[in-house]
């Protein structure tokens, strides 16, 4: 990527679509994640529709001066299983809430003073909108919502995977104090993060066209490069996305998914990657589907462990004396094919003499 894509990248407001290769775009949004636990002594089962419409009501009139607009189908509600089983302090339900029309911190911004230029403008759109999304969950953390005499309360929280800045925080702590001692630098060395994971892609967008539905690394490489020179990248399907919960996950499907992980060799490429990837989704020209994936960044060094799980493989081979490798093919023998098909005439057949030697005499075999 040239500086002036990166410079590009980096003064992109939270507000715009960024345009990708492949006929794909991340469009922005606002992701909450709701838990939802009974407020009154009743064991009636949550009414999936109900919350919907209760929600939907709320967000319009939740800022005077834009309404908020929210389709059902961004309201994702996940109740758990076994409902019975539950004591009445445990929640009943979880909600992925998607607002995608971010109209109303374009009018929040619109609302200060002029800007000098675009990054004024851009920088004012970052603030709006950190704003907005904490305003949001402030009005709807604790409120009580009531479904024709069944209350429930809302607890409301933004996911660390959408909150760049969380992320950020995170990683400079991380590096601070337990770089050093887990994973072998030394303390006076300046360590920053460089790689990303994302999961939850559909597989089929980083597939050859035509050619397999399974993600490709080239295609995928060819994608990502968009943001900065790339050093290494991993792919492989997301099998195990949605395994590890107790809510019903009907929608997630083996094998349409994918895991990026992804090295950059500049920390600002990074640094600016994981800046636009947060809070958006991925849509494909030509489909309604928006893809929510999850993005975050590398604690664990994917890339340096599979380096050294490499490496003792190799040192666990046994070596001959000449420094060449055993391996099962150098134990069998050789055979050579005495047949050619260019050869007309079947190899004649040969009788083979074999001596048996017992006790001082000798008799001859014939086969």
């Amino acid at each position: 990527m040239s500086s002036s894509a990166g410079k590009q990248l980096d003064s992109t407001p939270p507000t715009a679509p960024v345009e990708l290769t492949n006929g794909l775009t991340l469009s922005p949004r606002i992701k909450l994640l709701l838990t939802i636990h009974r407020a009154d002594a009743s064991v009636a089962a949550i009414d999936e529709w109900k919350l919907k419409r209760s929600l939907i009501d709320f967000l319009k009139n939740c800022f005077s001066h834009h309404p908020i607009s929210l389709p059902e189908e961004d309201l994702h509600v996940r109740r758990f299983k076994d409902l019975k089983k539950l004591s009445r302090h445990d929640p009943v339900a979880r909600v992925a809430l998607f607002i995608r029309d971010l109209g109303f911190v374009v009018a929040a911004a619109k609302l200060v003073k002029s800007f000098r230029d675009e990054e004024d403008e851009a920088s004012m759109l970052e603030k709006k909108f950190v704003e907005c999304r904490k305003l949001l969950v402030v009005k709807m953390d604790g409120m009580e919502v009531n479904l024709e005499g069944v209350r429930f309360r809302v607890s409301v929280s933004v996911p660390i995977e959408d909150d760049f800045g969380r992320m950020m925080k995170e990683w400079e702590e991380f590096y601070a104090f337990e770089a050093g001692k887990t994973r072998g630098y030394s303390r006076g060395a300046r360590r920053e993060p460089d790689t990303i994971i994302l999961r939850g892609l559909p597989s089929r967008w980083f597939a050859e066209p035509r050619v397999s539905s399974k993600p490709s690394m080239l295609v995928t490489h060819t994608i990502l490069s968009v943001f900065g020179k790339i050093r290494n990248i991993n792919v492989a399907e997301d099998d195990d996305l949605g395994k590890d919960t107790d809510e019903d996950d009907e929608g997630i499907v083996s094998g349409l998914h994918c895991k990026v992980v992804v090295q950059f060799e500049k920390y600002r490429d990074f640094h600016n990657a994981l800046k636009v990837l947060c809070s958006c989704s991925l849509q494909k020209e030509g489909s309604r589907m928006k893809a929510d994936y999850v993005v975050t960044w590398d604690k664990d060094g994917f890339f340096h462990n599979s380096r050294r799980h490499t490496q003792e493989r190799t040192s666990r081979v046994p070596a001959v004396r000449d420094g060449r490798y055993r391996n099962e093919a150098s134990r069998r023998p050789t055979y050579d094919s005495r047949y050619s098909p260019d050869d007309d005439v079947r190899p004649k057949r040969f009788k083979v003499r074999k001596l048996v030697w017992s006790a001082g005499w000798c008799r001859t075999l014939n086969h």
